[in-house]
């Protein structure tokens, strides 16, 4: 496959155009590898390629959203510090473990985890509205580095749902809504750096594809992570759900299909 080939005008409005949408709902909620993954398949990239294509243009898009929550002081950097690297060797072990097992088994356990997760933020209504984090403790060291290693080698072995699991996550261990997104996209970007540099090694990227949707990311997380971050909880939760019912649908689609 042509790595660095030249992209017709119509699928360059194309990238741009859903690269956009997914970047501005990811920078909030998470999920927008539903719409940038199926879009880049759609333009007849092999699923192998699609994937590594995908990391390279959702890093340009992560690392837009994960500096607007950090200039706005929306990320616990004395916390995403420790994790950070953590996130970064899951995902590495994560890309080099989906070339040996295909991932399809997990599909029926992320519908499960979804689930559950989508009906416990539902009837918790007031989760989230307001911190209630209490700093580190051996605790919140044990189960934010556990679920920093696991959704890190989640992301690099299958991907669904990343976002969703890592806000969650954040928000068991006592974080608003918006600050446990900011959280979880400085994670997502440490596992999408690591994917990039671990598909690319692999000759997975096509860069003409990958840097084309990657610039219509940077606007659309620089307006997704506004938007969340002036609307609050209040925004954020509704989206969180709403996508995470997606994601569900999604999912139970491809088990049943």
């Amino acid at each position: 496959m042509d790595l660095f080939g030249t992209v017709d005008i119509y699928t360059l409005m194309f990238l741009l155009a859903s690269g956009f949408i997914a970047a501005f709902i990811d920078a909030a909620v998470g999920g927008g590898g539903l719409i940038s993954l199926p879009a880049l398949m759609m333009t007849g990239m092999p699923p192998q390629f699609a994937l590594g294509t995908n990391k390279m243009a959702s890093v340009m898009g992560s690392l837009t959203s994960t500096l607007s929550f950090l200039c706005s002081g929306k990320i616990n950097f004395a916390l995403v510090k420790y994790l950070f690297p953590i996130d970064f060797i899951g995902s590495v072990l994560g890309v080099y473990t989906v070339q040996l097992i295909p991932p399809n088994f997990l599909k029926p356990l992320v519908v499960v985890m979804l689930v559950l997760v989508t009906i416990y933020t539902f009837f918790k209504k007031d989760w989230g509205s307001e911190s209630t984090y209490g700093g580190m403790t051996k605790r919140v060291a044990i189960l934010s580095g556990l679920a920093a290693f696991a959704f890190g080698f989640y992301d690099g072995f299958f991907g669904p749902g990343t976002g969703s699991f890592l806000i969650f996550s954040f928000l068991l261990i006592g974080f608003d809504f918006v600050v446990a997104a900011g959280n979880a996209k400085a994670l997502n970007f440490a596992s999408n750096i690591a994917a990039v540099l671990s598909f690319g090694y692999l000759g997975l990227i096509n860069y003409s594809y990958g840097i084309t949707m990657g610039i219509s990311m940077v606007f659309g997380a620089m307006a997704g992570s506004r938007v969340a971050i002036t609307k609050g909880a209040a925004y954020v939760r509704p989206m969180f759900i709403t996508m995470s019912v997606v994601l569900i649908g999604k999912q139970l689609w491809d088990v049943l299909k």
